[in-house]
């Protein structure tokens, strides 16, 4: 496991039935989390005086209540900062968990002694691109929610990364990786988040189970002939962090390590969250990476 473990704005307090209670900075906040099964005693006194809890309905989806917080606040990672906000579906515009890989796009593309040209896809609020950009590399940011690559600027903005070379796009990732292929454009690394189940803009049904064999073909076709990384997330509950790395070995190894003896090198593991409640480490979610040693 992917243990995120050098957080000091953010700490998972305790999860038990249901529910995670977290730090952000200086606020406390109770939500739901499926992972958390067992019934634990919720003994911290935060439990009862969170400054924000989402609270689920009935009739599906849910919403925050008793928010004693402000419309937004930072909290930093290192050097980086991101702007926190209590958003729709118990979310805030980060994901903690995903510390580690930030580590991990920082160092490569810091190790690598070349211009790195990276492309992050399904890129959300941009944790990942500004970790791209302040290691020094080129970034080109897709999202096909045109809030959310605004939220992204910000967070670059926050981080002291706006004038950093970021093209910022709003479009729907598979076709734009169609365009940029027909372009001739590519990229040394390609970072990605996809999610388990959505739309396109023009009603294209996506399951990841069904259609990330195919995007992950088609994303190799923008890789540079000397591909430096490329990361996959996934929080779809069923599909295992074995399951991402053979589909990385079969599209990439197949594709660019033909005939070199560990030239490229494939890790997959579940992410998690280090729990100061109990000294244990919560799963959340799992990732790829696979990477020119």
């Amino acid at each position: 496991m992917w243990v995120s473990d050098k957080w000091t704005d953010y700490e998972l307090l305790d999860c038990s039935g249901g529910e995670k209670l977290e730090r952000w900075g200086a606020y406390i906040l109770r939500r739901p989390d499926p992972q958390a099964i067992w019934d634990t005693p919720k003994s911290l006194k935060e439990w009862s005086s969170a400054d924000a809890v989402y609270e689920r309905s009935s009739s599906g989806g849910g919403a925050w209540v008793r928010a004693k917080v402000p419309e937004r606040w930072s909290v930093s990672y290192g050097a980086l900062k991101f702007n926190v906000r209590l958003m729709n579906f118990k979310h805030t515009g980060l994901f903690p968990e995903q510390a580690s890989n930030w580590d991990f796009i920082s160092e490569r593309i810091r190790g690598a002694g070349r211009p790195v040209s990276v492309l992050n896809l399904f890129a959300y609020t941009g944790a990942a691109t500004a970790a791209a950009a302040s290691a020094g590399a080129v970034v080109c940011h897709v999202d096909a929610a045109r809030g959310m690559v605004s939220y992204a600027r910000e967070n670059a903005a926050a981080s002291g990364l706006g004038d950093k070379p970021i093209r910022w796009i709003v479009d729907d990732c598979r076709k734009f990786i169609e365009k940029e292929i027909r372009r001739g454009k590519k990229y040394d690394a390609i970072i990605m988040d996809p999610p388990s189940y959505g739309r396109g803009p023009s009603g294209e049904v996506w399951k990841l189970e069904d259609s990330l064999y195919g995007f992950l073909e088609l994303c190799s076709g923008v890789l540079s002939d000397k591909p430096l990384f490329v990361l996959i997330s996934s929080y779809t509950t069923g599909l295992s962090p074995s399951v991402l790395a053979y589909l990385a070995d079969i599209v990439f190894t197949k594709r660019f390590g033909a005939g070199v003896k560990s030239k490229y090198k494939c890790e997959s593991r579940e992410l998690g969250l280090p729990v100061s409640g109990s000294g244990l480490v919560f799963p959340c979610g799992s990732a790829c990476r696979w990477y020119a040693e």
